[in-house]
């Protein structure tokens, strides 16, 4: 880790105008820094900023500074969003770790965090190793010649799922933004991961009131069942009356270079009878642009049938 200068502003006045990388938990931005895949000058320590709080009166509002685990177990939260975010990391982890940090970590890619290795996020222009080398992990959805790395966040899926917003703040003002237009395709400039601009701060989560969210789930498979990446996960909500699909949300990860909404999907179930087989032909409309590589193609037929689990656990909890 190289050396550098930590700075504790105590409002967002403070932190917003001071020039730095900000840190809330650390649980990404110090395992970074210590790899030297990130060498920030000046570290500011924005934990005594007042953005704190949990209000679900109308929708959910969240603080970018609440903890993980303090989400999870909050009465009120859709429980796609709890779920995800129970499924995230170790419990140990989720006491430390920021709704805001979550929704801003970089990607697992070992190519990415091995700065011995080219890797087009982290040094644009000198390539991807991935797409010919070890990617039973990354990406088929979303990819492009340059990058073929998976968005990390569990959390980010249930959020996008449920149309969720982001408020950030400036030295200039504020702005909402949707999270499913925040974070970017890699395309030709995969070092240009989200649309936060020099200076800004997640201030806010912001999920609207959609009062079927209720019956909302987030199932993610991985090779263990304690502290491990989704090789896919899905976050479903459904909206059913007499055995039929009124209105649906689907988004999936592990399997896309950021969260992955399948509008798709949702248009399919929207009308169909709740049943395995409509949700079977409805998931299969999910892999029509996957593009798999050597050692993942297996995610192609996985990432459909995960979508048919979480529809399944809903449906059998609502009978």
């Amino acid at each position: 880790m190289r050396p550098f200068e930590l700075i504790a502003p105590e409002t967002v006045e403070a932190a917003v105008a001071s020039p730095g990388t900000f840190l809330a938990g650390g649980t990404t931005l110090v395992d970074l820094m210590k790899l030297n895949v990130l060498t920030p000058r000046h570290v500011l320590d924005i934990n005594a900023v007042p953005l704190r709080g949990i209000d679900t009166a109308d929708g959910l509002r969240i603080g970018a500074l609440e903890r993980m685990s303090d989400i999870a177990g909050q009465p009120g939260v859709y429980p796609a969003i709890s779920r995800a975010l129970l499924l995230s990391a170790s419990q140990q982890i989720r006491n430390m770790a920021s709704i805001g940090g979550n929704l801003m970590q970089r990607t697992r890619c070992s190519y990415f965090r091995d700065v011995a290795m080219p890797c087009n996020r982290r040094d644009p222009g000198s390539g991807c190793p991935a797409i010919s080398g070890a990617n039973r992990m990354h990406a088929v959805l979303g990819t492009s010649d340059s990058c073929v790395a998976t968005h990390a966040s569990d959390v980010a899926v249930a959020l996008i799922a449920l149309d969720a917003r982001l408020r950030l703040v400036s030295a200039t003002g504020s702005r909402t933004v949707e999270l499913s237009s925040f974070y970017r395709q890699p395309g030709d400039t995969p070092e240009v991961e989200n649309d936060l601009r020099p200076g800004e701060l997640i201030a806010e989560v912001v999920v609207p009131r959609l009062d079927w969210a209720s019956n909302s789930t987030y199932v993610k498979v991985r090779d263990r069942q304690s502290y491990e990446f989704a090789l896919c996960s899905a976050a479903v909500a459904l909206h059913i009356e007499d055995s039929r699909v009124v209105d649906a949300r689907v988004a999936v990860g592990g399997v896309a270079t950021v969260p992955w909404r399948l509008p798709e999907v949702e248009a399919a179930l929207r009308g169909a009878p709740a049943t395995a087989s409509a949700f079977e032909d409805a998931a299969a409309l999910a892999v029509e642009n996957a593009r798999p590589l050597a050692a993942n193609g297996f995610k192609t037929s996985l990432l459909p049938r995960t979508i048919v689990r979480a529809l399944l656990e809903l449906t059998e909890g609502s009978r």
